[in-house]
């Protein structure tokens, strides 16, 4: 009776789609109870490996996902550490570059007596006056002497005279930029928080605008106003989420926090 209830309960187990090799009609049909019961045993068994070999292809395969996952977030954390030291090994650039042009020597003063290897040295220095160019040309020049003569010095009096001259140019919010970074690079936090602040209140449209936001707050950070400068931080990140600005911000704003 038992192994009858048994052979039913199975027979109706079976009943499902069973794709796995099921076993000839005959068999079923053909032999003792015993006989069936087992021929059904084998089937559910066959069915329940089956099972089992998919789930395990299925757990695979979610593993080999994960550490392609894992793999690839561990590339894009070591591509960000590499970005964020090509930033700092800009600004430490910068930061020397300014050192050495605070230490760069005077000219004589008048009534020295020079030879005149050095009255030709210093006359070939001299930069042209911004108000015998075009504005183009003024523009230009007092970039060039950033850029391609590394004459820092002599080219805040340049940047000085042009927003001066040129006051609504299309390239006095980048002059206001240049100045105020060379009076960052010489540790004059006032003058340079001017000319960042000028362009972030004046210039609301420039390209240089995150990176004045970001140059204020460093100004602040350096003048002790720490409330400010992690305000300015925060409005990079919120402004410019994107930018290299912000990774510099974020990375400052952590460090008050």
């Amino acid at each position: 009776m038992i192994k009858r209830n048994v052979a039913i309960s199975l027979l109706l187990v079976s009943g499902a789609a069973v794709n796995a090799a099921p076993a000839p009609v005959s068999d079923l049909n053909d032999g003792s109870l015993e006989q069936r019961v087992a021929v059904l045993e084998r089937i559910a068994q066959t069915r329940s490996d089956m099972q089992h070999r998919v789930q395990q292809q299925l757990d695979e395969m979610q593993s080999d996902v994960s550490e392609m996952r894992g793999t690839l977030e561990l590339h894009n954390h070591q591509l960000e550490k590499i970005l964020e030291r090509q930033r700092e090994l800009y600004l430490e650039i910068d930061r020397r570059v300014a050192a050495i042009s605070a230490q760069t020597a005077s000219l004589p003063v008048s009534g020295q007596s020079v030879s005149s290897a050095s009255v030709d040295s210093v006359a070939s220095s001299q930069v042209p006056s911004a108000t015998n160019m075009s504005e183009s040309e003024a523009y230009d020049r007092a970039v060039n002497l950033i850029l391609r003569d590394k004459e820092y010095d002599q080219a805040i009096p340049l940047f000085q005279s042009f927003i001066q001259l040129y006051p609504n140019s299309s390239y006095a919010p980048n002059a206001h930029y240049w100045l105020g970074q060379l009076l960052f690079n010489k540790q004059d936090w006032v003058g340079a928080g001017e000319q960042f602040q000028i362009l972030l209140s004046g210039y609301p449209d420039s390209t240089k605008r995150g990176d004045a936001l970001f140059k204020l707050g460093v100004v602040a950070q350096k003048r002790d106003n720490l409330a400010r400068a992690k305000q300015l931080f925060q409005q990079v990140l919120d402004e410019y989420p994107n930018s290299s600005a912000s990774k510099l911000a974020d990375a400052r704003l952590k460090s008050l926090n």
